[in-house]
């Protein structure tokens, strides 16, 4: 089944600011929630896409680093005026990142990418992997009618059910499973090591939620093989699936060419797609895994 999809955000709607951390907490091994100020850009996101962070003043590392919005905060005002991000330390930036505390400064520019397309579907199915549940809580959010997103806000129509397929190595780096839980989401987790729920893979967990739920849309977002495995599945059960793909990326703007994806166009033929830019969102079934 094939769902069109639009790359409806340009870089050019992107704000590049200096921005406060107001918090900055550990929610699960090596695992941290930051959350910063900086309500012009909370104002405009859109579930799925992303901003590239990086440490003022300083050449090394020199690079950005793209991490999805995770939330949008509302003050007194119920207006947004703060956006969480979700991170696993992994290096030496996301390192530094972790060591920084409420009140110091970071450069973010934003909001970037496609991000998920509104598509109408009776039961949203979201399945991640490691730190890939990071764009859904937002997601969630808009099909469970509990809130809309952009600038102007965007309209959803309300899904029956949202799951939550989540994947990890073991339970310590389960990150985010009560934020999901809170808004009504069913959450099914999957672990390595059978620490908690299924032991094997999240995948594993795919088809026996399809056989409750048969007009589902799955949305995914994780390790490469996870989502190659996902989108053979959803291809199998002819439902409707997007990727959003995790690409290294040095500027998020769409000059570098550094993030191409090798997807299928219109026509049938390969060519190759900017993450930053034309992504990270993109329909399973173009995608050359």
């Amino acid at each position: 089944m094939t769902e069109k999809h639009h790359c409806t955000c340009c870089a050019d709607r992107a704000r590049r600011q200096t921005v406060s951390i107001r918090q900055n907490v550990r929610i699960a091994r090596d695992t941290y929630r930051l959350r910063l100020v900086c309500p012009e850009i909370a104002r405009q996101v859109l579930p799925g896409q992303f901003v590239m962070v990086r440490l003022p003043n300083r050449t090394d590392p020199l690079l950005g680093r793209p991490l999805a919005a995770y939330d949008v905060v509302s003050g007194p005002d119920d207006q947004p005026e703060a956006l969480d991000l979700v991170y696993l330390v992994v290096g030496k930036m996301t390192g530094l990142l972790a060591a920084m505390e409420p009140g110091h400064a970071l450069d973010v520019w934003g909001p970037l990418g496609n991000g998920f397309p509104p598509s109408a579907t009776e039961h949203l199915l979201m399945v991640a992997g490691g730190i890939g549940q990071t764009p859904f809580l937002t997601l969630a959010q808009e099909y469970l009618g509990l809130r809309a997103f952009g600038d102007p806000p965007r309209q959803v129509s309300r899904a029956d059910k949202v799951t939550l397929c989540y994947g990890a190595r073991t339970k310590e780096y389960l990150a985010g499973v009560d934020d999901f839980r809170r808004l009504g989401v069913e959450v099914n987790v999957a672990t390595d090591d059978g620490s908690a729920g299924h032991h094997g893979l999240v995948t594993e967990l795919i088809e026996p939620v399809v056989e409750e739920s048969p007009g589902a849309r799955i949305v995914c977002c994780g390790p490469e093989p996870m989502m190659r495995a996902t989108a053979k599945i959803a291809r199998r059960l002819e439902l409707p699936c997007q990727v959003s793909l995790a690409t290294p990326m040095a500027g998020g703007m769409g000059i570098c060419f550094s993030c191409v994806v090798k997807v299928r166009d219109a026509s049938g033929n390969w060519d190759y797609r900017r993450t930053c830019v034309e992504g990270p969102v993109f329909n399973a079934e173009e995608v050359d895994f």
